[in-house]
């Protein structure tokens, strides 16, 4: 389930149900105090840079999903290539004809198979996104990768040394 895109960024560690597991929860820090309180909220192109690396990435994760999808619609259907002839020894030709006619060569969206869906997306979207994470991480941080997570991890690195002295 998506959020809302007015409540604001979502929390950059949890998916959906996570994040619905945990509405209502007294103690839970909403997005607004995390940014607030991120070791690079002081530095709006930081934060900006690691909002769009974190939207890559979530992009890579539906991607991930989507070769999933794609996988698991080819194993039903093999399933379903089997039955067919199963089907026909059983002199069950009329349900054969329906998985042959029907249901093996339809496509799972309209009539577009599922390694099209992937491609779409691959060369589409998540091109489109790869491309301007990566032109925002040139005029950002000269082309530099995760600045947030290692401004983060300085900061707590020092923060360890300081206490443990």
């Amino acid at each position: 389930m998506a959020s809302d895109p007015t409540e604001g960024p979502r929390a950059d560690d949890r998916t959906a149900a996570e994040d619905a597991a945990h509405t209502g929860n007294p103690t839970k820090v909403d997005d607004q105090q995390r940014v607030a309180e991120s070791p690079h909220s002081d530095d709006p192109a930081v934060e900006a840079l690691h909002r769009v690396e974190l939207g890559l990435e979530w992009f890579h994760r539906a991607h991930g999903h989507l070769v999933a999808f794609h996988h698991n619609t080819g194993h039903a259907m093999d399933h379903f290539a089997a039955a067919e002839a199963l089907l026909r020894d059983q002199g069950e030709d009329e349900l054969a004809d329906e998985l042959r006619d029907d249901f093996l060569p339809c496509g799972v969206l309209d009539d577009r198979w599922s390694y099209d869906v992937l491609e779409t997306f691959q060369a589409g979207l998540l091109d489109d996104a790869e491309t301007l994470e990566e032109r925002a991480r040139e005029r950002l941080a000269d082309g530099d990768r995760h600045v947030a997570e290692r401004a983060q991890e300085k900061a707590w690195k020092g923060r360890a040394e300081e206490e443990s002295e």
